[in-house]
């Protein structure tokens, strides 16, 4: 791969908070939607109303900087299927955690997916995330970790930290942990030295499968077919833009720094959330709940400073 990846000392850090802030949105306009169709048809709509806004983004970029297609290698594609179909896959673990009554202890579970992502990494990607990198990524977790915790009266019971709700969420995390790993693989094995370029084309090719996935399994299971989604159009405009937009910028950060690096400084999106809530609903921060901010703004801030 081009050295310009790599050398990205400090792009990658406002693309992933970028990201966050796009996720964040998308994450809004996706909440009324799953009370309107359902929730696999408004998991769906992330990338099936998103795939026209990354078409747009790629060809965009062609035409500012034209260039020979990159090549395609079974490496490549591999890692994006691993990437795509694991996103998926963490979805319908998150599904079948809610359907769990200890859905509270199977949310923060799923948070350890930093830490599973950095093992990961190093066994498949051979990226050893330094010490000072590793320390950020415990404050945060454990900061996440805090924010999440379940109610005080459930949050000593060894059988909800070892339920099966807490078996989903450590499952949903890992395979989000594969996801990003697969991604960081594909944006390794392409050679396109934009990481611009080398994010769009991930973004395309990881929502067109991830589409015609869900697409299908929506239409073959859910009550109405794919017509819900149809009716849908606006909001899931909304939604597949702000997704699209948050795609793009996860998949140029990939291109640019390791996926440790890359979802430790992602959890930010937890902290734009969190502020979004407590704005709309009006409500004090809990003491826990600040001490968890303040962790999580703790390991944020380390894991930039090594670069």
């Amino acid at each position: 791969m081009s050295s310009s990846l790599i050398d990205s000392t400090w792009l990658w850090v406002p693309i992933v908070l970028f990201a966050a802030l796009a996720q964040t949105a998308r994450n809004t306009a996706q909440r009324s939607l799953t009370q309107a169709i359902g929730t696999l048809p408004a998991t769906l709509v992330r990338f099936l109303y998103g795939l026209p806004f990354a078409l747009l983004w790629l060809g965009l970029l062609y035409v500012l900087t034209p260039r020979a297609l990159p090549h395609f290698s079974a490496a490549y594609l591999g890692w994006i299927a691993l990437g795509a179909l694991f996103q998926v896959g963490a979805t319908a673990m998150l599904l079948l955690a809610m359907k769990e009554r200890n859905f509270a202890v199977a949310v923060t579970m799923s948070k350890t997916e930093v830490l599973q992502v950095a093992l990961f990494a190093a066994v498949f990607l051979h990226e050893l995330p330094t010490t000072l990198a590793v320390v950020a990524m415990v404050i945060a977790t454990v900061g996440v970790l805090t924010l999440s915790l379940p109610p005080r009266d459930r949050r000593w019971s060894l059988s909800a930290w070892f339920s099966r709700s807490a078996l989903y969420g450590l499952a949903c995390g890992a395979c989000f942990a594969i996801a990003s790993v697969g991604f960081r693989g594909a944006a390794l094995a392409l050679n396109e030295a934009s990481p611009w370029i080398n994010g769009a084309w991930g973004v395309v090719l990881a929502q067109t499968l991830q589409s015609l996935v869900l697409g299908a399994w929506v239409a073959w299971r859910h009550p109405g077919g794919m017509a819900p989604v149809w009716r849908a159009w606006r909001v899931s405009l909304v939604a597949g833009s702000m997704g699209a937009a948050a795609s793009m910028a996860w998949f140029s950060a990939y291109a640019m720094q390791g996926a440790a690096q890359v979802r430790t400084l992602g959890m930010v999106e937890v902290v734009f959330s969190y502020l979004v809530s407590r704005r709309v609903l009006r409500e004090p921060l809990s003491w826990p709940e600040k001490i968890g901010m303040l962790l999580m703004l703790c390991g944020l801030v380390l894991v930039t400073l090594e670069y």
